[in-house]
């Protein structure tokens, strides 16, 4: 094809056709298209965007590039999904699958990694020892049909042209594009094969959208189009300017995980959790009101059939549930630990979740580049979190990281996190809003 027309199309701000977007596609999973050219391309999209029609297009072609999940109808078992656009010590998806499978429901949870300072849930399950998360669609499938939930990685044949877009995207400045987001979440999703999708869109200083605003706008493109492709399908607009729960890593947040399965966990943690199961029951008409299905999820969550149904998932993805058991058991995997403490009285006003991604970034828990190795063993924990009183020389935060010396400097720099005030700060919702159309 002659991608040239096309990019001079959008470079003077036209539009392209059903037809034109499906040649685009084809012709870039096929690899028939230079990266200089696709790149120029994509540049042209961020600057004169796409209006909704190109942006349904373009999600279906890529929807179209590769393997789709099919399932036989059963009105019992809803095929269902949550999808979160990141951030620090978002570990929702790891409680909230086998939640959502001892509710009734089939969840094929495709998941991505981290990159920056945003967690990625296959980094998290992936410092569990012998879990994989490479599975393809036949096993995916016997695995949802079986227990209820899979939590796996995007097949190399499940939209495709997605994995080369976004590669392109990440590295030519092209990734904050509402359109170019809206496409890959959804094509992603709608391979799956969903009748019910719920959205936790971030806002704040550690999410993609920074502003309460930005993060509606990308909600709304979602939720528009996932519904006109036959998905129900809303969205929580829920703050990253703190951290989610009291850890940032990985293999500290899926003991916090387990956690919240134990009915342990922070409350934050645990109510997001919640939420969004519920908002799941509402979308598929299974409690028609959100505080009575809130309430059941509740129930749900603390009756201990989601933490043996994450077990039950971990073994048949290949955890070695001996090696995991005793991890559990002795408080994790051997690092050098630091301490935070508060240099004066008061009460914990913010955490900063940007700096404190950074520091888990910079110990290595998180990936500078697409190729950087993860080290499940560090991150920080016990963080205090806003609202809370302490006392001058009271822990605010543990740092774990591979030497002493790390350690150290990584503790000093989270300092820097914690703002300290006289009074608590005002209480801030846990979800900002909600949108369904």
């Amino acid at each position: 094809m002659n991608l040239l027309t096309l990019l001079e199309t959008k470079r003077d701000g036209q539009s392209l056709n059903t037809l034109q977007w499906q040649e685009f596609i084809a012709a870039l999973t096929a690899g028939q298209l230079p990266d200089y050219q696709v790149a120029a391309f994509l540049m042209a999209i961020y600057f004169r965007s796409l209006d909704g029609a190109e942006t349904r297009d373009l999600t279906l072609a890529m929807r179209a590039s590769g393997d789709c999940l099919e399932w036989l109808p059963d009105p019992a078992r809803p095929v269902v999904d949550k999808h979160s656009t990141g951030g620090v010590g978002d570990k929702v998806s790891l409680p909230l699958a086998p939640l959502l499978a001892e509710l009734g429901f089939r969840v094929p949870m495709i998941s991505g990694r981290g990159l920056g300072i945003t967690g990625g849930t296959l980094d998290k399950l992936e410092s569990i020892p012998g879990y994989c998360t490479a599975l393809d669609a036949a096993r995916i499938h016997r695995q949802v049909e079986d227990l209820g939930c899979v939590i796996t990685g995007q097949t190399e044949r499940m939209v495709p042209a997605d994995q080369r877009l976004y590669a392109l995207r990440d590295v030519t400045g092209t990734v904050p594009s509402i359109p170019l987001i809206t496409a890959s979440i959804l094509s992603k999703k709608l391979a799956e094969g969903l009748a019910v999708l719920v959205l936790d869109v971030k806002h704040g200083a550690a999410a993609f959208m920074r502003t309460r605003e930005q993060a509606r706008d990308l909600a709304v493109s979602m939720v528009r189009l996932g519904q006109a492709c036959g998905v129900n399908t809303r969205a929580l607009l829920t703050g990253m300017d703190t951290p989610l729960g009291r850890c940032a890593g990985n293999w500290v947040e899926v003991q916090e995980s387990v956690a919240c399965l134990s009915g342990q966990g922070p409350a934050d943690l645990a109510a997001l959790v919640v939420e969004c199961a519920a908002h799941v029951l509402v979308a598929t008409g299974r409690t028609p009101e959100l505080g009575a299905a809130r309430s059941r999820a509740r129930q749900v969550l603390l009756s201990g059939g989601p933490l043996d149904r994450w077990e039950r998932m971990l073994r048949a993805q290949g955890a070695e549930m001996e090696i995991y058991h005793s991890l559990l058991a002795s408080g994790g995997l051997k690092a050098e630990e630091a301490v935070v403490q508060a240099p004066r009285s008061g009460w914990v006003a913010g955490c900063d979740a940007r700096l404190v991604g950074e520091v888990v970034r910079d110990l290595g828990g998180g990936r500078l580049t697409r190729e950087s190795e993860v080290d499940p063993r560090v991150g920080v924990l016990d963080l205090r979190q806003a609202g809370e009183p302490v006392q001058r020389g009271e822990l605010l935060a543990r740092v774990r990281a591979r030497t002493p010396g790390e350690a150290a400097a990584a503790a000093a720099r989270l300092l820097g996190a914690f703002h300290l005030a006289d009074a608590p700060p005002p209480p801030t919702p846990l979800v900002a809003e909600v949108i369904t159309g």
